[in-house]
């Protein structure tokens, strides 16, 4: 099988960056929140067959996605994530606490390597980087696709770290599936990698249009206002907690809840779910607790803010909620 990396005729054996992902033009690829997309062939069927997977380890053209206690290692700057392949690509599989199969790419094989069980300048040192940093981080040196796959690689490789012991027999656990699942020896349970559900809102107000909702968090940097947020607790779908959580955070009753997208957010293992909610209150009331103040937006407020690059995070599903909701009132 020959190596389809772009860099393949690098004398290097580290890629200087993330390969690009398949060249075929991806139906997911444009207009999607970040992290969604990858576009990767989990070949799930793949992942069964440990003959396969040792075969798919040791192939040239195979990459190697190494990480670092949740932390990409990068190189150059700006800092982009390091992706070995060949030899170096091995040696990294040989040391690597625990290495899972993220799927193909063209043909060839994409694995995400644990290093945390290095200290961080041996594992820096292994994978040929200057040093470490978050996936939000570097999420702006890289396309969407990488993004997504990196993004893929830090989740379930954290899944694997806090599950290395049965929740309950407390034995050690192994692993299946190509990493995507742990098995106990002992008493047979299975553990699959967590996902903690959340929904994100942008509330409107019902007697005015032109008017959306943001509120400032006690954990917001710079004292930013953007929108409301949780998690989904046992017994209650979405939309309820959609209401539950404006009524807490900020007491407004809610009425319509439409769904709006959702965004893999693997920090460290969520699942947003976007809405899109009209409020039947007019006067909100911060909690004081997790929102310190919550006020009404004009849409020209907003149309300033997303003129400036600053209205919602660059790698959050909250930007494309506000500018639709911007988009939206052009369209009319």
């Amino acid at each position: 099988m020959s190596d389809p990396s772009p860099y393949s005729s690098d004398p290097s054996p580290y890629s200087r960056d993330l390969p690009p992902y398949s060249s075929d033009p991806s139906p997911y690829s444009r207009d999607l929140p970040p992290y969604s997309g990858g576009g990767l062939d989990r070949a799930s069927t793949h992942r069964t067959d440990p003959d396969w997977l040792a075969r798919a380890r040791t192939l040239p053209g195979t990459r190697v996605l190494p990480l670092w206690q949740d932390d990409c290692i990068v190189r150059h700057d700006p800092a982009r994530a390091v992706v070995l392949t060949g030899a170096p690509a091995q040696e990294l599989i040989a040391a690597a606490g625990e290495t899972v199969f993220l799927g193909l790419d063209a043909g060839a094989a994409v694995f995400a390597a644990d290093l945390s069980d290095l200290d961080q300048p041996a594992a820096v040192a292994l994978a040929g980087g200057d040093g470490t940093a978050s996936v939000r981080t570097v999420f702006t040196a890289h396309t969407p696709q990488e993004a997504a796959t990196l993004g893929y690689a830090r989740g379930i490789l954290h899944s694997i770290r806090n599950q290395r012991y049965c929740g309950r027999c407390g034995s050690p656990t192994q692993p299946r599936d190509g990493g995507h699942v742990r098995a106990c020896p002992d008493c047979g349970r299975l553990l699959f990698p967590r996902i903690e559900p959340a929904v994100i809102m942008l509330v409107e107000s019902a007697a005015d249009a032109q008017r959306c909702l943001l509120a400032r968090h006690r954990a917001s940097v710079l004292g930013e206002f953007s929108t409301l947020a949780g998690f989904v607790e046992t017994g209650e779908s979405l939309e309820d907690a959609v209401r539950r959580e404006v009524s807490e955070e900020v007491g407004l009753r809610v009425g319509a809840v439409e769904y709006a997208g959702s965004q893999p957010w693997p920090f460290p293992a969520g699942l947003m779910v976007a809405f899109r909610a009209t409020a039947l209150d007019d006067t909100p009331v911060a909690d004081g607790d997790e929102i310190l103040e919550a006020r009404w937006f004009t849409r020209s407020e907003l149309a300033e803010k997303a003129a400036a690059g600053s209205l919602g995070r660059v790698d959050s599903i909250d930007r494309v909620l506000l500018h639709s909701w911007l988009s939206a009132a052009t369209q009319h």
